[in-house]
């Protein structure tokens, strides 16, 4: 629930006359030299989640940039007793603020200041509002936080690193050529991989599938067939997907055929009917709406 601290605070804060003095003494000098404080506007607070809105009292305000495009979020905290999480709790608010800008139709991040306004029984505020602090280990969370994340990026890997990757080579194999024309082309590295004996049955079903769901092979079954011989200790697993896929092959292939069979034997019907109608001196604007024949093909039945 709302305390008389955190109510007092949202509606004086609210105010943009009282929110542009509260700036003005109180933003960080490097920001306030860039911001136009005659631009503050009130944000929506609702980005918070349900379960975290009743314990804050955010107050929220974008401004323009004094130069050029650019917006600078100010993010203001209400605080009437310590809390040794706020500053990741604010990195959360901070985050939550970009994405609200980035739903907006923006693409690029916007700076989010965070600011806590703090007047609790402790003295001085007791935490530090530097989140790396939170952290065991305080210097490893700074490094992986201010630079680039791990990038494993396949495109650019040799096959020939990718199988030394032992139980996720095939994988990582198969993903970056998943795109390519034919999957016959890996068929030498993946017999490598499989003789290597690093997966299980089921990680190998999973595989297999991924593969040929989005890959492409101009003969799957002959496919898998081949990669059976080449590893015998998955034989049996392999060979039993190759005769499924060579028996769905012969299915579709006759559904295919009797499809097509029903289509030209309706197509005949449809002429032989459209040739009475002509033969009746019906309308061929009528004939064709009825038996779904073409003014062209209705020309030559004519003759």
């Amino acid at each position: 629930p709302t305390t008389p601290h955190e109510a007092v605070f949202r509606q004086m804060l609210m105010q943009k006359e009282v929110a542009r003095d509260f700036l003005a003494i109180h933003l960080p000098e490097d920001f306030l030299a860039i911001c136009d404080l005659d631009s503050l506007k009130l944000e929506s607070g609702s980005f918070v989640e349900d379960n975290l809105r009743s314990r804050y009292s955010d107050i929220l305000y974008s401004l323009h940039t004094q130069h050029g495009p650019g917006y600078v979020y100010a993010l203001i905290e209400h605080q009437s007793k310590s809390d040794r999480l706020m500053a990741f709790r604010l990195m959360r608010y901070a985050i939550a603020a970009m994405q609200r800008h980035l739903d907006a139709g923006h693409d690029t991040l916007p700076l989010v200041v965070p600011i806590l306004f703090y007047h609790g029984p402790e003295s001085p505020w007791p935490y530090s509002l530097n989140w790396h602090n939170m952290f065991v280990k305080p210097d490893m969370a700074k490094a992986l936080y201010s630079c680039e994340f791990a990038l494993v990026d396949l495109t650019i890997m040799p096959d020939n690193q990718l199988l030394q990757h032992r139980r996720i080579a095939m994988l990582e194999l198969l993903q970056k050529h998943i795109r390519q024309r034919d999957l016959s082309e890996l068929l030498d590295p993946l017999i490598t991989l499989l003789t290597q004996d690093h997966l299980t049955d089921t990680q190998l079903s999973v595989l297999i599938n991924y593969m040929l769901k989005a890959g492409n092979a101009a003969e799957p079954g002959a496919l898998i067939r081949q990669l059976a011989q080449g590893a015998p200790q998955y034989k049996e697993q392999l060979m039993t997907i190759a005769e499924w896929l060579e028996e769905k092959g012969r299915t579709e292939g006759l559904q295919k055929g009797l499809e097509q069979g029903l289509a030209q034997g309706r197509e005949a019907e449809a002429r032989a009917i459209a040739r009475k109608m002509l033969a009746n001196g019906l309308e061929p604007g009528l004939i064709a709406s009825v038996t779904g024949i073409t003014p062209e093909e209705l020309s030559t039945l004519s003759h």
